[in-house]
């Protein structure tokens, strides 16, 4: 069964209107379930419900369904399993940004009712990610769709904290965190963006409190950029080794502003030649300041609220926003005489990568994760046979370097959105237990108001959503490990080394064999899309405009493993002509295929050279496909094909074979609708993984067997057809058309025009081959006379080409300039000589020659002999343009 109706132009809307539902009725995303095929799985880096999918998001699916969809076809059980991700704070934030706009804030709704409004937007935001990703054409398994917040996760979650908690990896502490002011919520080292902000140096006096002076002064100079944290200061610092100050370590000084003594102290900290070598230690408001009042039991006093306003400890500056106190303390430094100088600076600041807000260094009581243990099995693992595969190699660089210098992961977050940590408190004697449940006597316990960090769920995608921890689940015996995992090299410290850690940690083997790692979708300039900018494309946008095929091609074709891509409307304009060029070319075959069964191959025998080259060129191709996208260089997969089709088998073998269409006896005509239907079917399931809709349209239009192009079988290289010497033999007959018809048209003389056409050849062979095909020459090259033959006379009055064994010449006195003709000769002589020169440097570069491939070596060999004989011929054809 075909369908018959194809309009003459490509048309997106209606090529992939109803085709990504009836797939899904027809089941085709499922795994096979055949138990003796190979299984490869996939899990989908979960985009957050935060918003709506992006070009990122589409670079990412295009990636990952162009592997799943050859994997399918190329008989494995696949799996790719779907699920989006609750974001944590990212979507809190989202949800508080809109109830700001009503006037309202979380706390006037309470937990229960706030957690509430960030269900609905999850279903919201879910419901739209759901039509993108069908508008995107990815072939999922939406019955095993995830969340990792549902309970399957949960368990998971649970089980996890328990264990590694049971395990000593897993404690609680006070410790100097990044704190997000406006999310009031703990933040990991690498949730903080660090930009360049202005600020400045501010040079206080600190007044000795026991009359003692300094280089005749009464105080010493500090400086600070925070004057705001002033008011917890427990400690100035000096260097132990430096000589200008150690007559004051243990001398007393006041803080500005709150008359309190604190005392000079000697700490390896300090680095003498940096400002004045003296640093005021503020052991709750910077991590720095925290080990050194660690190492000298100082106490730790926080001056701040949780929303950053200053609290009861900064005195009549309590309740004020932190920079507002800021410039209130500057005014007064300034006012009471303690202010020395103030030297404007650019700095960097860390900044909340949520929301924006600059982070502050906060004292606090969190969970935290033990990760020594955990990064050094990740890295231990990569010197067996279950290490990580990162593409690009490069990446595995990042992904050590950041497993040997990582931190204690805090896992705590003051947020009423994510998973609640596992742990209760008992609210007589402060007991705290962890467990998989609550206990028995809740009434007696209050559980942490915290939940974990988003990553932290996410770290277990790859096994969660396999049924772990139920280690007899069907999909985790068959499908987990994992095979590829697809994500951008942006999250290798977010999200890759986690999922690695954790799953060694909880299932002994690593989630994924290979990590193929893209870029960044740029703007045209290169810049990075962002809505500051106002320079982001909503790739919904653009399927409306080209088609998903178009922008799938694009994606595909743009980049290479780990690279950034610019996005272009030019390159979409060329990507959707390339579709019109596959959808005109297959059009034409399908009408002359009429209602023929699926094309089969004819005997041997009856193929021409035609057929034997284009059968040895689509041989070629699946070769170079194949090999490409295990390797996954999916653009040099794309570019193999986009060669194949545009100049093979567009220009060339269809226009090649309409005569024996048109003219040929009805066997011929049956022999090259076969070839030809055979060329465009196996094409076709090439292309599939990368532009599924229109390949499925153009597969169901034409005779086939099989109920889709999903569930056919991927091309693969058959020996048989390949045929050197048909593809030399016919590369030699293009040159000769493309010769006559650049004379042509450097002599203005029209196709419709006919000429006399004299090939002069060097051997006998390559004259039986063109007088062979000498039906192809007169098709392409319209001749008056057709001359062939070794003993041809050249004419005097001609233009010329040169080719590689030939030379070909078309009698033109009324239209040739001998002049002119003589100047072309030596321009042509001057480029050969150039590219024998190329040739012959790189044949005596040793390095080349001793390291290269054979093949590339004697390619290059007979590369520079052709080039040789083209310049003697031109030398020659010159020689008797100058005696004419």
């Amino acid at each position: 069964m075909t369908e018959k109706d194809m309009s003459t132009k490509y048309d997106p809307s209606t090529v992939e209107k109803g085709r990504y539902q009836w797939w899904i009725d027809q089941g085709f995303f499922k795994p096979s379930g055949d138990k003796k095929a190979h299984p490869y799985s996939i899990v989908i880096p979960p985009p957050n419900v935060t918003g709506k999918l992006h070009l990122g998001h589409a670079w990412d699916t295009t990636l990952q369904d162009m592997i799943i969809r050859q994997k399918r076809m190329q008989g494995y059980d696949v799996l790719w399993v779907p699920g989006m991700d609750h974001a944590g704070i990212a979507t809190q934030a989202k949800v508080e940004a809109r109830l700001r706009k009503q006037g309202i804030s979380r706390y006037d709704l309470g937990r229960e009712k706030f957690v509430q409004q960030v269900w609905d937007w999850k279903d919201e935001y879910a419901d739209i990610i759901h039509q993108q990703w069908a508008k995107m054409g990815i072939s999922v398994d939406y019955d095993r769709e995830r969340f990792t917040l549902d309970e399957g996760l949960n368990k998971a979650v649970r089980k996890v904290f328990v264990d590694l908690y049971n395990k000593g990896l897993i404690y609680r502490g006070t410790y100097i965190i990044n704190w997000d002011p406006q999310a009031r919520t703990a933040l990991s080292d690498i949730e903080v963006i660090h930009k360049d902000d202005k600020g400045a140096f501010y040079h206080v006096k600190y007044p000795f409190t026991d009359g003692t002076t300094f280089n005749g002064k009464d105080y010493i100079e500090i400086a600070t950029t925070r004057p705001e944290t002033m008011f917890g200061d427990e400690a100035v610092a000096v260097n132990p080794n430096d000589e200008r100050y150690k007559e004051l370590v243990g001398k007393k000084v006041m803080v500005p502003l709150v008359n309190r003594e604190i005392e000079i102290i000697a700490d390896d900290y300090v680095t003498p030649d940096f400002g004045t070598g003296m640093v005021k230690i503020t052991p709750a408001h910077d991590p720095n300041d925290f080990k050194v009042g660690k190492r000298h039991n100082l106490p730790e006093l926080n001056t701040m609220n949780e929303d950053a306003s200053m609290n009861e400890n900064a005195g009549k500056y309590e309740g004020m926003d932190r920079f507002e106190a800021r410039e209130a303390i500057v005014k007064d430094l300034q006012d009471q005489g303690y202010m020395l100088k103030v030297d404007p600076i650019v700095h960097s600041v860390g900044h909340s990568e949520r929301t924006g807000v600059q982070v502050e260094a906060r004292l606090s009581t969190q969970w935290f994760v033990k990760m020594k243990p955990l990064a050094e099995a990740a890295l231990k693992n990569q010197d067996t046979d279950d290490r990580v595969n990162f593409i690009p190699e490069r990446f595995e660089h990042t992904f050590t370097q950041w497993m040997e210098n990582i931190h204690d992961w805090v896992i705590s977050r003051q947020l009423w959105w994510g998973h609640r940590i596992p742990a209760w408190y008992n609210k007589k004697t402060g007991e705290v237990y962890v467990g998989m449940e609550a206990p028995k006597d809740i009434e007696n316990w209050e559980q942490d108001k915290d939940v974990l960090d988003t990553w932290f769920s996410s770290a277990l995608w790859p096994f969660s959503t396999m049924g772990w921890p139920d280690t007899d689940s069907a999909d985790f015996k068959r499908y987990f490990p994992t095979n590829t995992l697809v994500t951008g090299y942006d999250i290798i410290f977010f999200w890759v080394s986690r999922m690695i850690f954790q799953s060694l940690e909880f299932t002994g083997r690593a989630p994924f064999k290979n990590v193929l790692l893209h870029g960044l979708i740029r703007d045209e300039q290169g810049r990075k899309m962002s809505k500051s900018l106002g320079n982001g494309i909503d790739p919904m946008d653009v399927i409306k405009k080209y088609g998903v095929d178009a922008l799938r091609w694009f994606l595909i074709t743009g980049s290479t493993p780990g690279q950034d891509i610019r996005f272009s409307y030019t390159k979409m304009d060329a990507a959707w002509n390339f579709i019109n060029k596959i959808w005109n070319a297959s059009r034409y075959v399908i009408m002359n295929l009429g209602d023929m069964p699926a094309p089969v191959l004819p005997d041997k025998s009856k193929w021409d050279l035609a057929d034997r080259w284009i059968l040895s060129r689509l041989n070629a191709t699946v070769k170079q496909v194949n090999e490409q996208f295990d390797k996954f260089e999916f653009g040099e997969a794309g570019r193999a094909l986009y060669n194949f089709i545009w100049n093979d088998f567009c220009d060339w073998y269809i226009e090649m074979t309409k005569e024996k269409l048109n003219n040929g006896t009805d066997e011929e005509k049956a022999d090259t609708k076969n070839i030809l239907g055979y060329v465009l079917d196996q094409t076709l399931k090439m292309l599939h993984p990368i532009m599924p809709f229109v390949t499925e349209k153009l597969w169901q239009s034409m005779p086939h067997d099989g109920k889709s192009i999903m569930i056919a079988k991927y091309p693969v290289a058959h020996e048989e057809l390949d045929d050197p010497a048909a593809t030399e033999q016919m590369n030699s007959l293009i040159e000769l058309i493309k010769a006559v018809r650049n004379i042509r048209s450097e002599a203005n003389a029209p196709m419709s025009k006919p000429v006399d056409i004299l090939v002069k050849v060097d051997n006998d062979h390559l004259a039986q081959m063109l007088t062979d095909n000498r039906d192809y020459i007169e098709r392409f090259c319209h001749p008056e006379n057709l001359t062939i033959g070794s003993d041809v006379e050249t004419p005097k009055l001609a233009m010329s080409g040169i080719l590689a064994g030939a030379e070909v010449y078309i009698p033109m006195a009324e239209l040739v300039d001998l002049d002119e003709e003589r100047a072309r000769m030596e321009k042509e002589i001057a480029k050969l000589e150039k590219e024998v020169e190329r040739s012959q440097k790189k044949l005596s570069n040793e390095k080349f020659v001793n390291n290269a491939p054979e093949k590339v070596v004697e390619a290059e060999r007979q590369k520079a002999t052709e080039w040789q004989q083209k310049l003697m011929a031109a030398k020659e054809r010159l020689a008797s343009l100058q005696e004419a």
